[in-house]
């Protein structure tokens, strides 16, 4: 698929621990974003009842990052199934007989047409080289996001989590099967945060993105709505 043929859709993200606050952003999004996120802070704070009621039937993105022996990791999957998530996340450190349990896991537990993508972190993108050589990684992002990507893509996962700067690479080496998500959008002007590694949503698209993920540049706008607004004509244009 060519990169100007390519739609990709709006994820946004409800950082929040307030159920109110993220029913209310979940509303005003409506009809703009594809799909709403709920990560660790949110599911932790009010739990996965209230994971449940933000979501509702809103196309949900839980992304917990689960990190842990192969058979937790496929217990937790199991776990999880009554939320009907669309995208699941996990890291790839983990490593591929986790990947792998995950995998079967989600096989096993989820109706046929129901099954959540299956999306593998490869490199936070709150972390740069420095960040990376501090943890016992000698090699540079890049070459790091591509070992993880190539092992997580043949463990069976269905895509990725990636910074916009490793996307190109990565469609040159894996080609269109891999969805690949992608945090750390700001607009143009917009604060970069605790975000080493961002781009704009539309340099993102031209880089071949599936999906974008925008948090703070919504929620925290003056009217979540109208951002997203913005953000979703500029995928579209």
């Amino acid at each position: 698929m060519s990169d100007t043929a390519r739609q990709t859709g709006l994820i946004v993200a409800l950082d929040t621990q307030d159920p109110a606050q993220a029913k209310a952003w979940a509303h005003a999004v409506e009809g703009i974003a594809g799909v709403i996120k709920l990560g660790m802070e949110f599911a932790y704070a009010a739990g996965f009842q209230a994971v449940a009621d933000v979501a509702g039937q809103r196309p949900l993105f839980l992304d917990l990052k689960l990190h842990d022996i192969p058979n937790t990791v496929g217990a937790a999957v199991k776990a999880l199934s009554h939320l009907r998530p669309r995208m699941l996340t996990l890291h790839a450190v983990g490593g591929a007989e986790m990947m792998k349990a995950a995998r079967k896991a989600c096989d096993e537990a989820f109706p046929a047409g129901e099954r959540p993508l299956l999306l593998a972190v490869t490199v936070l993108t709150s972390m740069d080289d420095h960040a990376l050589a501090e943890v016992g990684v000698p090699d540079d992002t890049r070459a790091q996001v591509l070992r993880l990507a190539d092992l997580a893509m043949k463990s069976g996962m269905d895509g990725l989590i990636c910074s916009a700067h490793e996307l190109k690479a990565l469609r040159e080496i894996l080609g269109d099967k891999p969805v690949l998500v992608t945090p750390g959008i700001r607009p143009a002007g917009a604060a970069k945060g605790d975000q080493k590694r961002v781009m704009t949503p539309a340099e993102a698209r031209a880089a071949g993105a599936d999906w974008i993920v925008v948090g703070r540049p919504i929620t925290q706008a003056a009217d979540p709505a109208a951002a997203a607004a913005a953000i979703a004509a500029e995928l579209a244009a």
